[in-house]
């Protein structure tokens, strides 16, 4: 039986672009966090100090034999350490094949909106790269930042983040020409990967802010007669705001035409749970940030078939 303060599992439905928020306070500011990254909610437990650390880490705990880094979210967001209240909480995050531990104010509830209730921020008011937050979200008559914790976990450990190194290691590559097609709403992560793909060889790549953007694009397409010339691969983040990464997949995959293009989705979200939701909407392939070495290495796999089987419809004219 779980316990009662961890999430009872994934409700929703796959390709439903709904994202369950949960809303918090830290330092009566209101912040959001996808359901999907929360395995628990802690009382505060004392931390054991890590020198020479980034200064928004606290340190770590061991709660269950399992050591979890502590961030202090006041800290990382306005500088300053606030004094430690005894009613803090602990939002224990699992992503990227992590787990860590944040400290807030309070826990305000959770609401279910749909994707295209956030909204992008003005890169004017969020400093385009630097911004911290995904999206805003109107959750109860409250506006709501949704953090970026993927950002906030690379910005502090670096190692933890995406590393050319893994492409550099696969040594020289022969130029790919093959067109791509990436759906990714954090532009620290555009920029990542993109570089990544430039390292690899892969010379027409199409980056779209969302999921939403991306796919004006692909259905477009879809009665173009040189389609598969045009796009060989997508690849999708799955938090997006206006079109998640399980809706996109969805709608192509149920199209006569587009279903035939390979999609990859790339995300901080993958585990059991949501393998199983990606399936469920078709996806050809599921991976975990970072791991951009063996996504290189799936693209090369997957377009090389749809090559081959793209050629194989039109020799038979199908």
């Amino acid at each position: 039986m779980k316990k009662k303060n961890e999430k009872e599992g994934i409700l929703l439905e796959s390709g439903t672009n709904e994202i369950e928020i949960m809303k918090f306070r830290v330092l009566g500011e209101f912040y959001g966090i996808n359901v999907a990254k929360v395995k628990e909610i802690m009382m505060t437990e004392k931390i054991k100090p890590m020198p020479h650390s980034h200064a928004s880490v606290e340190g770590f705990f061991k709660p269950r034999q399992q050591l979890i880094t502590v961030i202090n979210l006041a800290n990382y967001l306005t500088g300053t350490t606030p004094e430690q209240g005894a009613r803090d909480l602990f939002i224990i995050t699992h992503f990227n094949k992590m787990m860590v531990a944040f400290r807030v104010d309070s826990i305000e509830g959770i609401s279910r909106i749909s994707w295209q209730s956030i909204q992008k921020p003005d890169r004017t008011l969020a400093n385009g790269a630097e911004s911290v937050a995904t999206g805003i979200a109107q959750c109860d008559n409250q506006l709501v930042t949704i953090l970026d914790f993927e950002k906030i976990v690379a910005e502090i450990a670096p190692a933890t983040g995406i590393k050319l190194e893994e492409i550099e290691k696969m040594g020289a590559r022969s130029t790919i020409t093959a067109p791509v097609v990436v759906a990714e709403d954090s532009v620290l992560l555009q920029k990542m990967i993109g570089t990544s793909l430039q390292k690899a060889g892969f010379t027409d790549v199409r980056v779209y802010n969302n999921g939403q953007e991306a796919w004006e694009y692909i259905s477009s397409l879809k009665d173009d007669p040189d389609l598969y010339k045009k796009i060989n691969l997508v690849i999708t983040d799955i938090e997006m705001p206006m079109m998640d990464g399980h809706r996109l997949t969805k709608l192509m995959k149920e199209d006569m035409r587009l279903k035939r293009i390979p999609v990859v989705i790339f995300s901080s979200l993958i585990n059991e749970q949501m393998r199983v939701k990606g399936k469920e909407v078709g996806a050809d392939e599921q991976l975990s940030k970072p791991e951009i070495g063996h996504l290189v290495e799936i693209l090369d796999i997957l377009i090389k078939r749809f090559r081959e089987s793209d050629h194989a419809v039109l020799a038979h004219g199908a």
